[in-house]
C-alpha cells in the first residue's frame, strides 16, 4: 500500500499541473481570439483614436490582447477614483499597442493603480548618515513586476491626443517592456535577428544627441524628459515612435528602424 501511494501521488500531482497548464493555455488562446464587442470597440476608438490607424490584422490582434490584459490585470482606484469599463479599456488599449505585433507579454503585471490626477511620491535620498525625504508630483510610475501607477487625467488626455508626443500610459508601459529583460535600463529583450551591438550604437548616439540638444535649449522632437537617463530616453522614444512616427523616421531614421524592428511595427506607414 505504501509503495502504491509513493507511485500514485507524484503521478496525480503531475497530472494536475499538466491539466492546469493546458487549461491556462486554452483560456489564453480563447481570449486572444475573442474580438471586442461593438460597444467596447466604439469606446476604444473614441478614447484612443490612434487605434483607428492600425491595419485590420493588427486591430484584430489588439482586441484579443486587450481581452487578455483585462482578464489578467486588476484596476484599483485610489483617492476616491471609481474605475469604469471605459477607463479599463482606454488604458488596456494603450498598453497593448506596444506589444500588438510582438510575442512578449507583461507576464508579471497584476495591478494598475489609478489616481484621479497627478499624485505625490516620496523618495528618500541618503547623504552619509542623513536621510532627506523628497516629495515629487508624478504622473505615472512603473515598478518591476508591477504595479503600474497612473494619473487618470493624464492617461485620458494622452489617449485622446494621438499627435502631441505625450502619453503617460505608453511611457510607463515602455518601462514595463524594458524591464522584461530583468533590468530597466533602455536595453529591452530584442527581437530575433536584432543585434545588441547595433541597438546600443544607435540608442547611445541618439541619446547623446538628444542630451546635447536639451542642454543648449534647442527644440527636440523627443520630449526633453528623455535626457534624464537611458531608460527615460527609451520610454520617450517609444512615445514619439507612436505619436510622431513620420517625423521620427525622417529626422532620426536609424532610431526609427531599431524601434520598428523591436516592436515589429511601422506606424509611419499607417493610414
Amino acid at each position: 500500500m505504501t509503495l502504491w501511494l509513493v507511485l500514485i501521488i507524484p503521478l496525480t500531482i503531475t497530472a494536475w499541473f499538466l491539466y492546469r497548464r493546458r487549461a491556462k493555455h486554452q483560456k489564453r488562446a480563447a481570449l486572444l481570439a475573442t474580438p471586442l464587442t461593438p460597444e467596447q470597440r466604439a469606446v476604444v476608438e473614441r478614447l484612443v483614436p490612434l487605434v483607428r490607424r492600425l491595419p485590420d490584422d493588427l486591430r484584430k490582434s489588439l482586441e484579443g490582447k486587450i481581452n487578455l490584459f483585462l482578464d489578467q490585470v486588476t484596476f484599483r482606484g485610489q483617492n476616491g477614483v471609481e474605475v469604469s469599463e471605459a477607463m479599463r479599456l482606454s488604458i488596456a488599449a494603450q498598453a497593448c499597442l506596444l506589444i500588438v505585433n510582438s510575442p512578449v507579454w507583461y507576464d508579471t503585471l497584476r495591478n494598475v493603480l489609478i489616481y484621479p490626477s497627478a499624485f505625490l511620491t516620496h523618495r528618500d535620498n541618503h547623504d552619509g548618515y542623513i536621510v532627506n525625504q523628497n516629495r515629487n508630483v508624478t504622473l505615472g510610475e512603473s515598478w518591476a513586476r508591477g504595479p503600474v501607477i497612473l494619473s487618470w487625467d493624464h492617461a485620458l488626455h494622452g489617449g485622446l491626443d494621438a499627435e502631441d508626443g505625450h502619453n503617460v500610459v505608453i511611457h510607463e508601459f515602455a518601462h514595463q517592456l524594458d524591464g522584461l529583460s530583468g533590468q530597466t535600463n533602455g536595453i529591452p529583450i530584442l527581437r530575433k535577428g536584432q543585434a545588441y551591438a547595433g541597438w546600443e550604437r544607435v540608442m547611445l548616439d541618439s541619446y547623446h544627441d538628444h542630451v546635447e540638444s536639451v542642454e543648449v535649449g534647442s527644440d527636440t522632437l523627443i520630449d526633453p524628459y528623455g535626457a534624464t537617463n537611458h531608460e527615460e530616453f527609451f520610454a520617450e522614444a517609444i512615445v514619439t515612435f507612436f505619436e510622431k512616427p513620420k517625423k521620427l523616421k525622417r529626422e532620426k531614421p536609424a532610431l526609427y528602424r531599431e524601434l520598428a524592428k523591436l516592436l515589429a511595427l511601422d506606424p509611419a506607414g499607417w493610414a
